[in-house]
């Protein structure tokens, strides 16, 4: 994939996000406000503490591991050449059910304050027995919001809870990890289809599905970013958007079966090409959300660990420079011995982390919800203090979305894109921080 045009294409961003602020959808409604018994609120968090990123509890330095180039084409060659994302899209199967289609208990799950401009649903049919999580956008990949001619919105899924249900915790799932791929071209009748995230073995003679709880997810480029499990060295998998296999057999076996090659009932499967390690020791955080900042020179990624509420210690936020090298195109910057350490490092005392955000000067923190049917908090934290949204007539400040994952910010239209449960939505982050005001 080639990136040039970027000034044609900021045009473009500018005249695209005039568009989208004309015509906002009123889902203000969809979303019930909140109850005086939720309107117990959290002490606010305070100003972000910076902490050393090079020692102490805020360095994690990670180490990048490439799967040996022989194993992939050796699995390429036996399974087909790979396609590209245009391909995966032109297959896309199912539909997104808009907003007035989805049912109120899924309508409940969106922001109340303020109100999601975009709203969606995922089907139960394909989902039961899932586990939404992570959410990146072709507005991550390039400065353009396209990959080729698409505008696309992946969606990251783990076997192994309910699906439509809330995030109870980083534990590992045993499962497996799939994504969505969403034609977002046409957002008033957006279609998708699903591809298996793998992991080759045996030199490239096969793969094992990944086991993975997706909290975090990030497109960059041609490679998407993934967390990892639990009791994983890996912090991060790597994947390549131009490396898309095709199964040759429709089976819910994962791999080389007899006749040819299966991805748990998939058309699609993902080989991972690399991944980056997290250093030895039981007490070593671990990346659970994740996000990309263009706001940063160069471009970058930040994470954050998940702290229960109950925890003793704060959460802990870093960030890592993403590699301005052609040749480690969508990678974070390392050094000679393919270590990534972190360039900034903060605490916070927001717990229960679940979607990160960077942008300028602020960090945009999803504080997960008290309760199951309850509503979260969406902190915007910098050096000075911290704020969120006041809603309903209790002034609560629960008044984000209650199970949502991910945050992802789509540079060219200004929305920033989450999902809870199975609803997708979006809003312009300029809707956040005038709610601030």
């Amino acid at each position: 994939m080639k990136h040039r045009g970027r000034h044609r294409r900021r045009r473009r961003g500018r005249a695209l996000r005039a568009t989208l602020a004309g015509t906002a959808l009123a889902l203000t409604a969809a979303a019930t406000l909140i109850s005086a018994s939720q309107a117990t609120v959290a002490d606010a968090p305070g100003a972000l503490k910076p902490i050393s990123a090079s020692e102490g509890p805020g360095r994690l330095p990670l180490t990048e591991h490439r799967v040996p180039e022989r194993w992939l084409d050796r699995l390429a060659s036996s399974m087909g050449r790979p396609v590209g994302v245009g391909t995966v899209l032109a297959g896309a199967d199912r539909t997104l059910r808009g907003a007035a289609d989805c049912s109120t208990a899924e309508k409940h799950a969106l922001p109340v304050e303020p109100a999601a401009t975009r709203a969606y649903c995922f089907g139960g049919a394909d989902t039961r027995g899932w586990r939404p999580g992570a959410v990146t956008t072709s507005g991550d990949a390039d400065d353009d919001g396209r990959w080729g001619g698409n505008r696309v919105i992946l969606s990251g899924w783990t076997r192994g809870a309910a699906g439509g249900g809330s995030m109870d915790g980083p534990a590992p799932e045993r499962g497996l990890a799939k994504v969505a791929f969403v034609d977002a071209d046409n957002l008033g009748r957006p279609r998708y289809t699903w591809a298996l995230l793998a992991v080759p073995v045996d030199g490239g003679r096969d793969y094992r599905g990944l086991v993975s709880s997706l909290s975090g997810m990030v497109w960059y480029q041609d490679k998407l970013l993934v967390t990892t499990r639990e009791g994983d060295r890996n912090a991060l998998y790597v994947y390549d958007m131009d490396r898309i296999q095709r199964a040759t057999v429709d089976s819910d076996a994962v791999g080389r079966v007899r006749g040819g090659w299966a991805a748990h009932g998939y058309r699609y499967v993902l080989p991972a090409v690399g991944s980056y390690a997290l250093p030895g020791g039981d007490d070593v955080p671990r990346p659970a959300a994740v996000s990309l900042d263009r706001s940063t020179a160069p471009d970058s990624l930040v994470t954050s660990e998940w702290v229960s509420a109950d925890g003793d210690r704060h959460t802990r936020l870093w960030r890592y420079a993403l590699s301005r090298d052609p040749a480690r195109s969508g990678l974070l910057a390392t050094d000679s011995s393919g270590h990534a350490d972190p360039v900034e490092a903060y605490e916070t005392k927001t717990a229960d982390v679940r979607g990160v955000l960077s942008y300028g000067s602020g960090w945009y923190i999803d504080r997960a919800a008290d309760r199951p049917d309850g509503h979260g908090t969406l902190w915007r934290q910098d050096r000075d203090g911290a704020r969120a949204t006041e809603c309903g007539t209790d002034e609560t400040r629960q008044c984000w979305s209650g199970g949502s994952g991910s945050l992802s910010y789509w540079e060219a239209t200004g929305e920033v894109w989450s999902q809870s449960g199975r609803t997708l939505f979006a809003l312009p982050l300029a809707s956040v921080d005038r709610a601030l005001d």
